[in-house]
């Protein structure tokens, strides 16, 4: 589906999206709410009586001492949720299980990139998280001190997490890839005393010195004391340096530690973790999340939309240094006493069979990935899935972006074999939870579409004046348990960032429109959106119609500056494994572009390329793109997967 805006900043649709897949029969008899009915009530029920809502799913987890009242938003844009109720997010993610079934059943799954492998039942999870939260202890680590976490994806990773947790230390995960300079920004935006880190991983079958990156990094931040050293290889160390009296490796520390650490009665609204936006167009953004609030979103969004099971195998590729990673691999699905699958490294190693045989072989039955995994996937080919056993999968997912009808489809046919809903999610770093998403029991699904808000997300589409409309800009009415609560230091910054659009409404920067049945699309960031001769037009929706044509992977569209249509475009396209780029093809594209939207929307160029400028969460920086088109200096690149896509794009639109 495309969308076009006129001068008037009326959207116009050009192209429409048809078809509807339903739940099977098989899966609704199965499923938690299987009626469209029932999800109608409960959501209602959750908008005019959000708190008995709320308390009622809360009730559902442990609590020290019930809280208060169950919203206050009398300190807006700043609001509170279970008020002076005391309650830990470790205690409910590990303990509560250890009395009941669950106690041997497998928590953690997790493979290396070299094959190596490790299994954490519920009760090993939590003596490994006893003993991590007495090593913090032992380091002077205190409540609502700062803890950085640079990890790869180890077992490690979640377990420090929940240790801080346990101890009301406030965790910020930074993916492990960042750059130092990255790093000390964070550290010292938020004043970390200790960092945990580990002498390495391993990523493309080579070795990624991950404590030389942090030395760097933290060799002027005076607030960081102590660094906490893993071995990626247990028993075995990558050459790194050790600083003494600051340095220490985790295996020593451990040695003859207690595995008993009670879990602090934490207030609701203790801070839980911060996690710092990308920073691509500024300083970082520290978003806080706290403890009760987040903890019964995103236990009941991940009950609810992955439609959990005692016998799921749960698989969230994204990396816990992202959000995703934080709330649908760590603490929504160990709420829900979940079996996560965990693994280490890129998804093309040694071959580009990786994920589909890690699905075969350890039963994978719930898959939640991003578009652009995708996208790439449907690239390599269908012969690379073939060789797979892929029946075990049950209910797949989507996260990070929009995603393109035709990579919906191919998602949908392809891996899913036609059987398995798909849980096309929109949520955002600062939402702590997934807002808009079909339910796989309930939900008649269009490729392409988000459909509907989750309990208690009171949506809308608004103009400029804050006036509801059939398109515009996506907008959150109500409060919910998840919501940040700011940004970390900078009150203000929150205030501006997602409050001052329309009165005590948030404001999440990505344009929408509504179909006849309700239905949300999301059209993308509203600042990518061009002026084409008059006609506003969102670039993801264009760039789903080149991903339609049969020789094309991936592309991404920017405008440009234009003597006649005031802006014209510019197409970044990636073609599918097999197919030759050429002016035949550039030809047959713009035709395509013709035929489907009209002549205003065709290319003024398009750029064939063996990759995009993506983020190490795989989102297309078209920042960057444009910074090319218009000739400026490189900004930001820190948050880059691979650098060298730039230059190769940049000979290439430089070229006559």
């Amino acid at each position: 589906m495309v969308f076009v805006m006129n001068e008037k900043h009326q959207l116009e649709t050009v192209l429409d999206e048809v078809r509807e897949f339903s739940p099977s029969k098989e899966f609704r008899a199965k499923a938690t709410i299987s009626s469209f009915d029932d999800y109608r009530g409960m959501y209602e029920e959750s908008i005019k009586n959000p708190d008995a809502f709320w308390s009622k799913i809360a009730e559902e987890l442990h609590w020290f001492k019930k809280w208060d009242k169950t919203s206050n938003g009398d300190d807006k844009p700043v609001f509170k949720w279970f008020e002076n109720g005391r309650t830990n997010i470790s205690y409910n993610c590990v303990d509560r299980h250890l009395e009941s079934s669950f106690r041997n059943k497998a928590a953690i799954v997790w493979e290396g990139e070299p094959g190596d492998h490790r299994i954490l039942t519920y009760w090993d999870l939590s003596r490994e998280v006893n003993k991590f939260a007495n090593v913090l202890k032992k380091l002077g680590v205190e409540h609502g001190d700062r803890v950085i976490i640079y990890l790869p994806m180890i077992p490690d990773l979640a377990i420090s997490m929940l240790a801080c947790a346990r101890i009301g230390a406030v965790h910020s995960v930074i993916f492990a890839g960042f750059s130092s300079e990255s790093i000390k920004d964070r550290v010292l935006d938020c004043q970390a005393k200790l960092v945990i880190t580990a002498d390495g991983s391993w990523r493309r079958g080579n070795v990624l010195q991950l404590k030389s990156i942090v030395d760097k990094a933290i060799q002027n931040c005076d607030c960081v004391k102590d660094v906490i050293v893993i071995q990626r290889k247990p028993g075995s160390s990558f050459p790194c340096q050790i600083q003494a009296g600051r340095d220490h490796w985790y295996h020593r520390l451990v040695d003859g530690v207690s595995m008993n650490c009670p879990a602090e009665e934490l207030d609701s609204e203790d801070m839980l973790f911060l996690l710092y936006t990308s920073g691509t167009t500024g300083k970082p953004k520290g978003v806080v999340h706290t403890t009760g609030g987040y903890m019964v979103y995103t236990y009941a969004t991940a009950k609810y939309v992955f439609d959990l099971k005692p016998e799921d195998m749960f698989w969230c590729t994204a990396d816990i240094g992202w959000i995703t990673g934080h709330s649908y691999f760590v603490y929504g699905p160990l709420l829900n006493g979940a079996t996560c699958l965990m693994y280490e490294g890129a998804p093309d190693w040694p071959d580009r069979g990786r994920v589909w045989d890690l699905i075969e072989r350890y039963g994978a039955t719930i898959l939640y990935t991003a578009p652009t995994l995708i996208r790439a996937f449907m690239k390599w080919g269908n012969e690379w899935p073939a060789k797979y056993d892929l029946s075990t999968l049950r209910l797949l997912g989507t996260v990070g972006e929009p995603i393109n009808p035709e990579a919906w489809m191919w998602y949908h046919e392809t891996i899913g074999e036609g059987k398995c809903p798909i849980v096309d999610t929109w949520w955002q770093t600062e939402t702590g939870g997934i807002m808009i998403t079909p339910l796989p029991g309930c939900t008649v699904t269009k490729p392409g579409s988000a459909t509907l808000p989750f309990f208690g997300i009171d949506a809308d589409v608004l103009n400029e004046d804050g006036q509801s409309s059939q398109a515009g800009i996506l907008a959150i009415k109500k409060p919910w348990p998840g919501m940040l609560r700011g940004i970390y230091g900078d009150p203000q910054r929150f205030k501006e960032s997602y409050w001052s659009k329309w009165p005590d409404i948030y404001f999440p920067g990505d344009g929408a429109k509504k179909d006849a049945n309700g239905y949300f699309w999301i059209l993308g960031r509203i600042d990518d959106v061009v002026n084409v001769s008059g006609h506003r037009i969102g670039t993801a929706e264009l760039e789903s119609v080149f991903v339609e044509h049969e020789a094309i992977a991936e592309s991404a569209v920017i405008g440009v500056e234009h003597e006649i249509k005031g802006q014209g475009l510019v197409a970044f396209v990636t073609a599918k494994d097999g197919y030759e780029v050429s002016n035949d093809l550039e030809i047959e594209l713009k035709d395509w572009v013709t035929e489907k939207i009209g002549k205003f929307a065709v290319p003024e160029r398009i750029i064939f390329s063996a990759d995009l400028p993506k983020t190490r969460s795989g989102k297309i920086m078209r920042r960057l793109l444009r910074d090319i088109a218009d000739g400026k200096a490189l900004g930001n690149v820190a948050t880059l997967a691979d650098a060298g896509v730039l230059d190769a794009l940049k000979a290439k639109y430089e070229e006559d």
